[in-house]
């Protein structure tokens, strides 16, 4: 059975940082992209940011210049470092993994929250 985990999420206050980490288990294979996405309290899960086999990123403009998404194809991992967070990024991040068969996983969530 495939597990994505993902850790990493905190308290934080604004202006600070965090790291996030993913990592998938189990029988796995073929995986393509990787990314991040987030739900606030009451709104839409949303794209935070993405990263193909080739090196391509994509973010979302709220998190441009603040985000940074990579990966470790060896480690089925793929990581999310956060700075300059504002409490607007307070959200459930979830890890999204999809393999070149075009099936995807899902993580269960970590809780970010942005506050002083």
């Amino acid at each position: 059975q495939v597990q994505l985990v993902e850790s990493g999420g905190g308290l934080v206050q604004p202006g600070g940082s965090l790291s996030l980490s993913c990592a998938a288990s189990g029988s796995i294979f073929g995986i393509s992209y990787m990314a991040w996405h987030r739900q606030a309290q009451g709104q839409e899960r949303e794209l935070v940011a993405s990263s193909t086999p080739g090196g391509r990123t994509n973010y979302a403009d709220s998190v441009k210049g603040r985000f940074t998404i990579s990966r470790d194809n060896a480690k089925k991992s793929v990581y999310l470092q956060m700075n300059s967070l504002k409490p607007e990024d307070t959200a459930v991040y979830y890890c999204n993994m999809r393999t070149t068969f075009g099936t995807d996983y899902w993580g269960k969530g970590t809780l970010v929250t942005v506050s002083s």
